[in-house]
């Protein structure tokens, strides 16, 4: 299974507006394929959506966005306000959720870790001892890694009531064998980009 994470930068003050487009298209979107989720960001880079499309492979998801603009169901009329747009194909992690539909809170954090080339696997070894016991604290929603777009990134997105329930939350996790997982020295970490979103109503998670 593959994962699409789509982020585009809008214009300043059309969150509502392309919010209300996404979630009028949904019902004859959806008919084609499952839709991951829907947000947009409250901390972290402003005036941005997050929206995520899981696929069983790349030949599934090159036919299903054939079809839904053959049919004209989608992309919803949103043109005139996007500055930029992104897009990444991620691949799970063998112990990550896959997006299931859930409530889980108001804010949705998504963590992003640049490895260099060769080290995702054993970030993958690290992590998979110590999930069980972290995602307890609080529910994971998807780990893995891209495959398409910016490379040797390692995607991890987390859910939480309020921003308090994070800092409680993240306060419990960070003890001696719990969190975080220890990263061998021949890991190299590059970079490390955060962001918090809350989901539209309408969204499978929120």
């Amino acid at each position: 299974m593959i994962f699409e994470m789509r982020t585009y930068l809008m214009k300043p003050g059309s969150i509502p507006k392309v919010a209300e487009a996404f979630g009028a298209g949904m019902p004859a979107r959806t008919k084609l394929s499952r839709f991951g989720g829907f947000w947009h960001t409250e901390v972290g880079t402003l005036n941005q959506i997050i929206h995520v499309w899981p696929y069983k492979d790349l030949n599934e998801r090159d036919h299903t966005r054939a079809e839904a603009v053959r049919t004209g169901v989608w992309p919803p009329k949103i043109q005139d306000h996007i500055l930029e747009m992104e897009s990444k194909i991620l691949h799970p992690a063998p112990f990550s959720p896959h997006f299931e539909p859930g409530e889980h809170g108001s804010i949705y954090e998504f963590r992003t870790y640049t490895y260099g080339p060769g080290n995702i696997p054993k970030v993958i070894e690290a992590w998979t001892p110590l999930i069980k016991a972290r995602s307890a604290i609080s529910p994971l929603v998807f780990a893995g890694f891209t495959d398409i777009g910016a490379l040797n990134q390692w995607v991890h997105v987390w859910a939480y009531k309020n921003m308090a329930d994070r800092e409680t939350r993240r306060a419990q996790a960070m003890k001696p064998g719990v969190w975080p997982p220890p990263r061998h020295e021949s890991v190299t970490l590059l970079k490390q980009e955060n962001k918090f979103a809350v989901p539209a109503s309408w969204s499978p998670l929120r």
